[in-house]
């Protein structure tokens, strides 16, 4: 007689499959240790991205979570040491190659799978949907943190100690934050070009170094175009990115208008000061709502028939000339018979087949889209400077400038050898714009190349000096992960980060507040004479998001997980075959 013994505590309440981890051992430090894993991703590609100098490439495998992921290190020789922010190749789900340093890129596509980790990718995500840069600095500084509270718990510390002094810690360094911004930088024309290329440089150096002064002249140009009488309602939708294959970056180029991948429907390839009228419905013979039976008799009624039908669509045509338009633009399909009284009546025929390349097309010319082929009024026509069919890179595409009204809509043109290198430079300039938006909210800065940094470690460091009881080891640990900053942009430039970081803490000793490190010249500098700051409020977000991620993965003791529902897995090899 066989002796089964029951089931007690919670594995009596839960479904047979459940897992459960609690403790110390078991939740928290595993929590701390996905974190860390993902942030030492994340880390590597802090700070400017770049390409100007001699390496050597020494590549290892490294598998992240449910994708396929290769992490480039590189090794240096004689050159200049300039930037680097790594990139990674990340090959995600569907096989799609990534080759990027940009942080929300990098943890979208790895499709982290560990609970802990994923409050991570949240706060990540959370910063670029609040300023759209700062998601490396978000995740790489909460990792850290937790990093630094993994040693803390270590050394006897409990969790709910050490969160009440990282409470403190970001209070402190929020109110410290405030005391380092810039005096007079919340005064800015935001239509000023120069004032937005000091503040947006930073935000694009990370992203493609050495190459920020052509693409700030782009964006700055781009945004202030489009800027509205009230800054506070800038529409990030507003700038478009047209990326056409052949040339280089110095090939790229503003339209004032929107450029449509495409030819036009029909022979006229160019007109200037058109009136247009858009089409939702397109343009051809619109079928009945109702099922009828037209009986026809005789050759001649057939005959008719037919022509009763040009004539209707020639009606139509004819109404839409004599309103004064000289463009249809039409959102489904071009009938036959409508493009040949088009193009009678010399009437340019654009296809825009997506709705809201439509929506945008109407923002433009300040159109109006009409649902079905009908005869337009006045008020519903749009106007352009110019439409025409130009080829740009072996590319035929349609160029639209609106150059003397209101121009609601802008375009940057970027041109690159490859589809990896035009997706990087789109998420620069989708960068700049986002930081272009948040200094329209608030224009403030703080002195950037670590300067800022480095002043807060210092500063928290002496506060936690002050505090009596064991939240102080928690303030000083925090205060401490601040130097991961100017570690890590250090050690991805090819620099002794020790001799950096205590240089920069000496010449922060002697009250210069804004030195920071120059990672041309490898060398510690002031950054307000290198022009380098960053936007107060993406550092305000950064630091807040990180220390409420840190603080919500410390508040775990226990993980519960439920028996997965049924159903193969999506990963799980065919039957019958390897794994291999």
């Amino acid at each position: 007689m066989g002796f089964s013994m029951q089931p007690y505590g919670i594995q009596s309440m839960l479904k047979e499959g459940h897992k459960h981890l609690s403790g110390l051992d078991e939740a928290v430090l595993k929590n701390i240790d996905a974190c860390k894993q993902l942030s030492t991703i994340t880390r590597t590609s802090l700070g400017p991205n770049g390409t100007s100098f001699s390496r050597s490439t020494k590549v290892s495998d490294k598998c992240a979570f449910s994708a396929t992921f290769w992490h480039l290190g590189f090794e240096f020789r004689a050159g200049k040491f300039w930037d680097l922010g790594m990139n990674k190749m990340v090959i995600n789900h569907l096989d799609k190659l990534f080759v990027t340093n940009d942080a929300t890129t990098i943890v979208n596509e790895l499709e982290v799978q560990h609970p802990a980790a994923k409050i991570l990718v949240l706060a990540g995500k959370a910063q670029q949907e609040e300023i759209g840069d700062g998601a490396n600095l978000a995740i790489s500084f909460a990792g850290e943190i937790l990093q630094n509270a993994d040693e803390l718990i270590r050394m006897g510390l409990h969790p709910s100690e050490i969160i009440s002094g990282y409470n403190k810690s970001i209070d402190k360094a929020i109110e410290i934050l405030g005391e380092l911004v810039e005096p007079g930088s919340e005064n800015m024309d935001v239509r000023n070009k120069e004032e937005v290329i000091c503040r947006m440089k930073a935000a694009i150096a990370s992203k493609q170094f050495g190459q920020e002064d052509v693409l700030c002249n782009l964006i700055s140009e781009a945004c202030i175009q489009v800027c509205p009488k009230n800054p506070a309602n800038f529409n990030v939708d507003n700038v478009r990115v047209a990326k056409l294959v052949g040339g280089g970056l110095n090939n790229s180029s503003i339209v004032h208008g929107m450029v449509l991948k495409g030819d036009t429907v029909g022979t006229m390839k160019r007109v200037e000061k058109a009136k247009v009228a858009v089409f939702v419905g397109g343009v051809d013979t619109s079928a009945t709502e109702t099922k009828g039976t037209v009986l026809i008799h005789s050759a001649e009624q057939l005959e008719n028939y037919a022509k009763t039908e040009e004539a209707k669509v020639e009606e139509l045509i004819k109404a839409v000339a004599d309103s004064g338009a000289k463009v249809i633009v039409s959102g489904a399909a071009v009938g036959e018979m409508a493009l040949h009284f088009c193009e009678r009546y010399k009437l340019m025929v654009l296809k825009i087949s997506s709705k809201f390349e439509l929506r945008r097309f109407c923002r433009t010319t300040g159109a109006v889209a009409i649902l079905k082929l009908s005869p337009p009024s006045p008020d519903d026509l749009g106007y352009v400077d110019s439409i025409s069919v130009e080829e740009i890179g072996g590319t035929r595409v349609t160029v639209v400038r609106n150059e003397e009204g209101g121009n609601s809509v802008c375009t940057v043109v970027l041109r690159g050898s490859t589809d990896s290198i035009l997706d990087d430079l789109e998420r620069a300039v989708d960068d700049g714009v986002n930081t272009y938006k948040a200094m329209c909210r608030d224009s403030r800065t703080v002195p950037g190349g670590a300067a800022t940094e480095i002043e807060l470690a210092k500063r928290l460091r002496e506060f936690s000096f002050k505090e009596t009881g064991l939240d102080q080891y928690a303030i000083a640990k925090f205060a401490e992960s601040f130097e991961m900053i100017p570690k890590t942009l250090a050690e991805n430039a090819g620099l002794n980060a020790m001799e950096i970081i205590s240089s920069l803490y000496a010449d922060h000793a002697s009250g210069n507040t804004k030195v920071g490190i120059d990672l041309v010249e490898g060398v510690c500098k002031d950054v307000s004479t290198l022009n380098i700051w960053d936007l107060y409020v993406t550092k305000f977000f950064a630091l807040k998001y990180a220390a409420d991620a840190a603080c919500t993965v410390l508040r775990v003791d226990q993980i519960i997980m439920s028996k997965p529902a049924g159903g193969p897995r999506r990963d799980a090899a065919p039957g019958g075959m390897d794994e291999d």
